[in-house]
């Protein structure tokens, strides 16, 4: 009797033991790991923060990340997405009167038209989502040695144009990307009547303003003029000043994360995740942060960490 107790007893035992492990196997296929999720930027300052961001930020809630940030040029980085090579990276709204030549001109000078027009654009044709964009407008400028616009009174790109057309001595550092595309150096030069001789070019492969401005601070092989952006935080430190684009040629750059649509549909989390970090990047705190990275030399994934921190958004 005791020996078919006992037996009855480790059945009992075993049985419990069969419904505890398939309880938990039950609850580890419950929870898959998350991702990878590749995440990438362009190669300037800026994509480095907000890839960065964005690395911190899904590694902090579970995500497995591939880091590509600094991946290449607008259209290196476009193609890859394009093409399923990376999954989500910081991309600019205005940037889509470049991927949809065709559209209505006047709207990505608007904030709130040109957001919605990329986003509706790229999910019709590309399968793409925009997320939230940051208030603050990375558009692409021309600046200059302080000096040099003081001497000579120029504050705005007419100011420019007006001592161009009087044979004044310009030469400008400009990366490839604005000197070629249609809506960066060429759409100035077409609105405000100037034009670079190649003489007058210092071309540059990357996209980083950071070294554009630093030539025109040092005055590098007779650099005076440099491509820079809105939110750049160095000008002040190296002696430049932005000029006025009088006549509004630029787009509103507001930067934003860029997804593939089957990655959002996957993880639609990442949207919870992202939104409120870029809807708190103002201007003056992308140029803060920017800054940070340019003109004290501190690594990108370290600043973004810090204002993370800070901020809330990581622990």
């Amino acid at each position: 009797m005791k020996r078919i107790t006992l037996l009855v007893l480790a059945a009992l035992l075993l049985g419990a033991g069969s419904l505890f492990a398939s309880g938990s196997t039950e609850k580890a296929a419950s929870a898959p790991e998350k991702g990878p999720i590749v995440v990438a930027s362009k190669i300037d300052t800026e994509g480095a923060l907000l890839g960065s961001m964005i690395v911190q930020l899904l590694q902090a809630n579970g995500f497995k990340v591939q880091d590509r940030t600094q991946f290449g040029t607008t259209d290196v980085i476009r193609k890859a997405i394009i093409n399923g090579e990376i999954d989500i990276y910081p991309e600019y709204t205005g940037n889509g009167g470049f991927f949809f030549p065709d559209s209505p001109r006047d709207v990505w000078k608007n904030a709130k038209a040109g957001y919605e027009e990329v986003k509706k654009l790229d999910m019709q044709k590309n399968n793409l989502v925009w997320l939230q964009p940051a208030p603050a407008n990375n558009t692409w400028a021309i600046a200059a040695r302080k000096d040099f616009a003081d001497k000579n009174n120029i504050k705005t790109l007419e100011d420019l144009a007006r001592y161009m057309s009087n044979g004044g001595t310009v030469k400008l550092a400009a990366s490839e990307e604005f000197v070629s595309r249609p809506d960066a150096l060429p759409a100035f030069e077409k609105a405000y009547g100037f034009h670079f001789t190649s003489d007058e070019l210092v071309t540059l492969s990357g996209g980083n303003t950071a070294t554009t401005e630093k030539a025109a601070a040092q005055g590098t092989n007779g650099v005076n003029l440099a491509m820079a952006y809105g939110t750049d935080g160095q000008l002040a430190a190296l002696g430049l000043v932005v000029l006025t684009d009088t006549k509004g040629v630029q787009p509103v750059y507001n930067p934003a994360p860029l997804v593939r649509n089957a990655i959002i549909t996957k993880y639609p989390e990442i949207r919870t995740i992202l939104d409120p970090v870029f809807k708190s990047l103002t201007l003056e705190t992308l140029q803060k942060l920017n800054s940070a990275i340019a003109v004290d030399g501190k690594n990108p994934k370290d600043v973004a960490k810090k204002y993370l921190t800070d901020n809330g958004f990581l622990k």
